[in-house]
């Protein structure tokens, strides 16, 4: 209960910090849209069990977004990893796997060590 109490009181703080990081001009992908489309997802990465309908309306939003450039993956690459890195709990195994689970795979893995310069 205090994990999911943390994380939600948290979450406002997580899409003040994203919705107002520095964009890219030429990407077509916002940090705020990252965090707006992967909020559903929350509850799955730090607790498990069901995936949330919403959570992989998002995924499939973000993977259609994405699919524009690599500098559209880049930055979708770095807002997740610097969101996640912002809750308590998170599992990256568990949240790597959301793709998969609703039938959109991502093209890359986001962990800490994940150089997301480099997804292409």
């Amino acid at each position: 209960m205090a994990k999911l109490l943390c994380g939600v009181a948290l979450l406002p703080l997580l899409i003040c910090i994203l919705v107002t990081a520095p964009c890219v001009t030429n990407a077509t992908i916002t940090c705020g849209e990252v965090t707006a489309l992967l909020t559903p997802c929350i509850p799955f990465g730090v607790f498990g069990g069901t995936v949330p309908p919403d959570c992989c309306k998002g995924i499939k939003g973000l993977n259609a977004a994405q699919n524009a450039t690599a500098e559209d993956r880049r930055i979708a690459c770095s807002c997740i990893q610097e969101g996640a890195a912002m809750i308590p709990g998170i599992n990256y195994d568990r949240i790597n796997t959301l793709g998969d689970v609703c039938g959109s795979p991502c093209p890359y893995k986001v962990y800490p060590s994940t150089d997301c310069s480099k997804v292409n």
